[in-house]
This record gives C-alpha cells, sequence and structure tokens, in this order.
C-alpha cells in the first residue's frame, strides 16, 4: 500500500478501469470525468471523485491524463486549471494518443512551469485497461521514469522506457497504430474477397489463423468481421483519428507511409457511409462498395 497521492482526469473505457487499478494497488486515486457517474467504479475501490480537473490535481504527486486527445489535455492542464493546482516538482503522466508534436509541445509548457512531464501512450485496448495487462510506451528523463515506475505498472504490464524525449512515446505509439490499422484493413480485405468468390469467410478465417497470414488483428477482428452487430470495443472513427496521427508523424518525419494512407481512406470511407461508431472491424463493409 503505497498512499500515494494520485490525480487522474478521464474516467472513461480504458481510463477508468485503468484509475480502478491504481486504487487496487494502493494509490490514493482522485478522478475527474465531466460525467460525473463515471467515477462510481473508482468510488467503489475507495478511491474519491473531484468535482474539476483542478481539484483532482490539487496535492497529487502525479496526475494521470487519459484524455481523448492533445488538445483535451491542453485544456484539463492550462484553461481548467490543473498544472497551477498540481504541486511544483509533481508528475504529469499524458497516456492518450496524441501526435508527437503535440506531446513535445505539452510536455515543454508542462516543464517551463515547473513540472515534470511523462510521454506514455498506451495499448491493449478497454480489455488491456480492465486486466492491467495494458503496453504502456513511456518517454521520461531515466529519474523521472523510475519514480513513476510503479504507478505505471499497476496500470500496465509491459512497460518500456523508449526515451527520453516527450514525443518519443507518442511516436511509438504512431507506429503501433499504423501496424494495427493496415494490419486490420488488410484483414478487412481478405475476408470481403472470400465472401466475393463464393468461399466461407469462417473457413478462410480458420485456415489464415494458423498459417504464416496470420496477424493478431486476423485472430481478434475476423471473427467479429463475420458477425452482425459485434461488440464496440474501438470505433472505426478511432482510427481515422489515430491513422491521421501516423500520418502526420510521417510527414513531420520525411518518411514515406503509403500503406498507412491507403488504409487512412479506407477508414474515412466507412466512417462515411455511417459506419463510425461502429466496431473497427465494420471497415470489413467498404471494401463491397469499391470498384476494381
Amino acid at each position: 500500500m503505497t498512499g500515494q497521492r494520485i490525480g487522474f482526469v478521464g474516467l472513461g473505457s480504458m481510463g477508468g478501469p485503468m484509475a480502478v487499478n491504481l486504487a487496487r494497488a494502493g494509490f490514493a486515486v482522485v478522478g475527474y470525468d465531466r460525467r460525473a457517474e463515471a467515477a462510481a467504479p473508482l468510488l467503489a475501490e475507495g478511491g474519491r471523485a473531484a468535482s474539476s480537473a483542478a481539484e483532482a490535481a490539487a496535492g497529487a504527486e502525479a496526475l494521470v491524463l487519459m484524455v481523448v486527445n492533445a488538445a483535451q489535455a491542453e485544456t484539463v492542464l492550462f484553461a481548467d486549471g490543473a498544472l497551477e493546482a498540481l504541486p511544483a516538482g509533481a508528475s504529469v503522466i499524458l497516456m492518450a494518443t496524441c501526435p508527437p508534436g503535440a506531446a513535445a509541445a505539452l510536455g515543454a509548457r508542462v516543464e517551463a512551469a515547473g513540472r515534470r512531464f511523462v510521454d506514455a501512450p498506451v495499448s491493449g485496448g478497454v480489455a488491456g485497461a480492465k486486466a492491467g495487462t495494458l503496453t504502456i510506451m513511456a518517454a521520461a528523463p531515466a529519474d523521472l521514469f523510475e519514480r513513476n515506475r510503479a504507478l505505471l505498472l499497476a496500470m500496465g504490464s509491459r512497460l518500456r522506457h523508449v526515451g527520453e524525449t516527450a514525443g518519443q512515446g507518442a511516436t511509438v505509439k504512431a507506429i503501433n497504430q499504423l501496424l494495427c490499422g493496415v494490419h486490420l484493413a488488410a484483414a478487412g480485405e481478405a475476408l470481403a474477397l472470400a465472401k466475393s468468390v463464393g468461399v466461407d469467410p469462417a473457413v478462410v478465417l480458420d485456415i489464415m489463423s494458423g498459417s504464416a497470414a496470420m496477424s493478431w488483428m486476423l485472430t481478434d477482428r475476423g471473427p467479429r468481421m463475420i458477425r452482425d452487430n459485434p461488440e464496440v470495443t474501438s470505433a472505426v472513427d478511432i482510427f481515422v483519428k489515430d491513422l491521421s496521427i501516423v500520418l502526420a508523424a510521417g510527414q513531420d518525419a520525411g518518411a514515406a507511409t503509403p500503406l498507412a494512407a491507403a488504409a487512412h481512406r479506407l477508414f474515412v470511407a466507412s466512417s462515411e457511409a455511417g459506419h463510425g461508431l461502429e466496431d473497427d472491424s465494420q471497415v470489413v463493409h467498404v471494401f463491397p462498395t469499391l470498384k476494381a
């Protein structure tokens, strides 16, 4: 039981379970979300609910941000007063998926204000957040990484120190999303092709899941691609956003990302066809609408 006070902003489908895991690990968690009811699971584990982001940050040794994007993180820290309320020398831990440049810019502003900054996006989805098995890609000076190691390990079993500069964690996450988006789009294309030529997609999925063509995205999303109305674990619009970040990161680095660009177009088309809030596996439905 550490008793270390942690502020946590963003108690959504991933942030909520992450805050719960911190409380279970013995951290004194004070959580805030714009939806007051989102704090209920944290309260059940002995955490506290704040009425504002600034209240969550007041007196905390670290402030975890699991918000939607960099713009929301900026609002929480500066417009909503969370950074000013955070004690000098305390850590801001940004765990949202953000463009590398935006993460670096936020880090510079936080450091200039006398606080420390950890760029630590995650992968593993809602299931990983609930199980505490997230992969965490943390970029921070070595001493700051070590200071926050126990906190991060309470939320993710695969913790990696990817660099010492803000933006490096976001870059690694962008690379992760590049591979996820391309693999997911490729899986959809393969199963759509099978269906178009009259081969049972379930049979193809069974064969490919045990062959050299297997990928984690195929085995995880493939079964949902051949079901009607699957549960939403990650929406099509998430990949519209994340692949936009990948393309921007590639452009900033002067690196070509043609496969990511192709996958992005498919997710955009799927969203424009009305599937944006559906499970990301439903990108499979865009392929029959495309011309050969």
